[in-house]
């Protein structure tokens, strides 16, 4: 029988090494463990862990990371495999855990997840699913307030301790549900992929980071070039500093000046960069400019080919999607099965990145592999 929800969750505010072994070794004679973090990310590069959330079923301990110096126990339980670790909406969760402690929570569920394969919307959230669950309302008033500042007060210890009492019951009503249902291993399999990104999006090469500039691909070779040297630069700035990349550079002023190549910093001026960017990046920029000068046009980036501006794009992407409708299984939604992003992706592999098989698109992996590939069949039929 579920327990009343009606009342504050009691906590323990865990500051100091022995305490945190003692409620991981807690944890980890349990099956399954409700995890959240809290963190800030305004400013600076990496996200600035606040709080960690933690609830066994029977006690919720909000781990301070400011005053702890040993995380071996925690580290442990992420990677306990006997002990299941339930998230919600896990993605920035993960990037945290993998940033701070190198380690991601294996095996791990997202309730998210689960909710989607039940038809209760793509991207629904904990306080919808607890009050369909629990009848109970969560109050999110403490979500934007900084979780870097000491002492937390009571209304951010409450609402923390919340996010984690109450996920833990609602991922027992979503795993009775989804029993009823043949798409458990789906959200597993699902969940697993989450981990796989994530793991990709830390290894990001500084290489690559001009891919990431709004509007790139309306740079030519030369153009590119530029970029690709001003992008790198700022990312490893941003890293060395931990400064979020705006504040290094903005992504709009940075395409300028690879696009325009300009002289001096009056230039820099006039093309609408900021004071203070000119003024602290604007000598370093000119030499990078310099710098790029140098390189070999054999060695420019190619052109950046967007699958839209191909003339077999939109009548691929109309069949696939009719296609995909046709061999959604019942029960499902076209957007768990086949998005636009993920039928975007698979074009993209067969037409621009020759199928290469180090790199496959989610709907040629897991569950997803039967119908992806009866997808690219028809994609490979489609004629120009």
């Amino acid at each position: 029988m579920m327990k009343s929800y009606e009342n504050q969750p009691h906590f323990s505010l865990i500051t100091n090494n022995q305490s945190l072994a003692d409620c991981c070794q807690l944890a980890r004679q349990k099956s399954a463990v409700a995890l959240d973090t809290e963190f800030v990310r305004v400013s600076t590069y990496f996200p600035k862990l606040g709080l960690i959330q933690l609830y066994d079923g029977e006690q919720i301990s909000l781990i301070d990371p400011l005053t702890i110096t040993d995380f071996s126990p925690f580290i442990a339980l992420l990677a306990d495999s006997k002990v299941l670790k339930i998230l919600h909406a896990c993605s920035e969760d993960l990037l945290v855990f993998l940033q701070e402690f190198d380690q991601l929570p294996q095996p791990m569920i997202d309730t998210q997840i689960m909710a989607r394969f039940l038809g209760l919307g793509n991207s629904v959230g904990l306080a919808k699913l607890a009050l369909k669950y629990l009848n109970t309302e969560i109050d999110k008033g403490a979500t934007r307030t900084n979780w870097m500042k000491r002492p937390l007060s009571e209304t951010q210890l409450h609402y923390a301790a919340g996010d984690v009492y109450y996920l833990l019951p609602i991922y027992q009503y979503l795993q009775k549900e989804l029993s009823a249902t043949p798409w458990l291993h789906a959200v597993q399999s699902d969940c697993e992929m989450a981990l796989t990104k994530t793991k990709k999006l830390q290894d990001r090469e500084g290489e690559k980071a001009y891919l990431d500039i709004p509007n790139v691909w309306k740079l030519n070779p030369l153009e590119l070039a530029r970029l690709k040297v001003l992008a790198k630069w700022r990312q490893d700035v941003a890293i060395e500093r931990d400064l979020a990349l705006s504040y290094v550079v903005k992504s709009e002023s940075l395409w300028k000046v690879a696009k325009y190549n300009p002289r001096n910093t009056s230039e820099m001026l006039e093309m609408g960069l900021s004071n203070n960017e000119v003024r602290v990046r604007g000598k370093k920029m000119l030499q990078l400019l310099a710098q790029a000068r140098r390189i070999s046009p054999y060695d420019y980036p190619k052109r950046i080919v967007r699958i839209v501006d191909d003339l077999r794009y939109k009548k691929a992407l109309r069949l696939l999607q009719e296609k995909a409708y046709e061999l959604t299984p019942q029960g499902l939604t076209l957007e768990i099965l086949a998005s636009k992003r993920s039928l975007e992706a698979l074009i993209k592999w067969a037409w621009l990145h020759n199928e290469s098989q180090e790199k496959l698109p989610d709907l040629l992996v897991g569950w997803r592999r039967e119908i992806g590939l009866q997808l690219l069949a028809l994609l490979k039929s489609i004629e120009c």
